[in-house]
């Protein structure tokens, strides 16, 4: 659920704005609480409406007036289970919603003052799981907009393995090409091209199956997409894209001319992941790609992107720390399948 038309969810635009919002836990709790059930409390046993029993101690907790029987405002979502106080999460979110560079749970666990890393981790991990809509839409789809569609290799170099062996890890993208208004500030930059929205996701090799696979998990149906001469790609044409590849023929400057987009998307993941991160590991790397993919979305309103990062992640499961570890859950890639 995006609750990006919820006006009577407020959101905060600066720091003293969060803290004038959100002073306690009984303050979350409530934000929680309309977030969740929009008209009001229904209780999960007996689907009871009305207003609930509360009980100050414990701001997490309703009880239903009908059956007695109690709920909590956590249960099914991101925080389940968690011994951290709501005002932690709150913080969370909305650092990592606000901030253009997201931020790491080494600054997390500093800025917050919690004794142990993985309480940051975790958190963080948790969220980034609610980053991703279960009923995501594709991109594309407008007769006047067009997709690149690219790949790259993500990882760091490898030493000492012999010449060429390397741990990298290939990552697929499709982002949506805009066209700016003539007259604006920023017309004449990039042909007047700009990125739209962006799908994100690791894919296991370069051919058709997995690439095409991709596309059709990602972009709507008749839309034209521009890739490079890769040989995966031809048949797109037959799952109803129109498609048009480019020779690069080897030649940065071309690819840089005719894919700028795709290009600066990769240029600016990359970046992040080193500077902010870095570096991940391969096991959690879709993870970061959907923290990524979230942000760079709602860049034009990244303050809203708290309410809708709560919304999402107020039905989504989450990971705990030994299935993060033990291999037992998948990220959950951008195009809302599991990878």
């Amino acid at each position: 659920m995006d609750v990006l038309q919820r006006d009577d969810l407020l959101f905060p635009r600066s720091l003293p704005e969060f803290q004038r919002l959100f002073p306690n836990d009984i303050a979350c709790a409530s934000y929680l609480e309309r977030a969740r059930w929009s008209a009001g409390f229904v209780c999960s046993h007996c689907q009871a409406k009305g207003e609930p029993f509360r009980v100050a101690t414990r701001p997490s907790v309703l009880t239903c007036r009908k059956c007695r029987r109690q709920t909590g405002l956590t249960v099914g979502t991101v925080m389940e289970r968690s011994h951290t106080p709501l005002s932690i999460w709150f913080w969370a979110a909305y650092l990592v919603a606000s901030q253009t560079l997201g931020i790491s749970a080494v600054q997390f666990q500093r800025q917050l003052g919690l004794s142990r890393y993985e309480t940051a981790f975790g958190i963080l991990h948790k969220l980034r799981a609610g980053m991703v809509r279960p009923d995501q839409d594709r991109i594309g789809g407008h007769s006047d907009q067009y997709v690149e569609v690219d790949e790259t290799l993500v990882g760091g170099r490898t030493r000492g393995e012999g010449r060429g062996v390397h741990h990298k890890v290939l990552v697929a993208c499709a982002v949506e090409v805009r066209h700016r208004k003539p007259g604006t500030a920023l017309d004449k930059r990039k042909a007047g091209r700009y990125a739209g929205r962006i799908r994100l996701a690791v894919v296991a090799d370069r051919s058709a199956e997995v690439l095409c696979g991709f596309v059709e998990n990602t972009v709507a149906t008749g839309t034209m997409i521009l890739t490079d001469d890769c040989s995966a790609y031809p048949s797109l044409a037959k799952r109803g894209y129109e498609h048009y590849a480019l020779a690069e023929c080897g030649a940065p400057e071309v690819a840089e001319e005719y894919l700028p987009i795709s290009h600066l998307v990769f240029s600016n993941l990359k970046t992040w992941l080193q500077g902010t991160h870095h570096g991940v590991s391969h096991q959690h790397l879709q993870a970061y790609l959907n923290e990524f993919t979230f942000r760079f979305n709602r860049r034009f309103y990244p303050f809203n992107a708290f309410r809708s990062l709560l919304g999402i992640a107020g039905d989504i499961a989450a990971p705990t720390f030994k299935d993060l570890y033990s291999g037992k859950w998948k990220h959950p890639t951008c195009s809302g399948c599991m990878s």
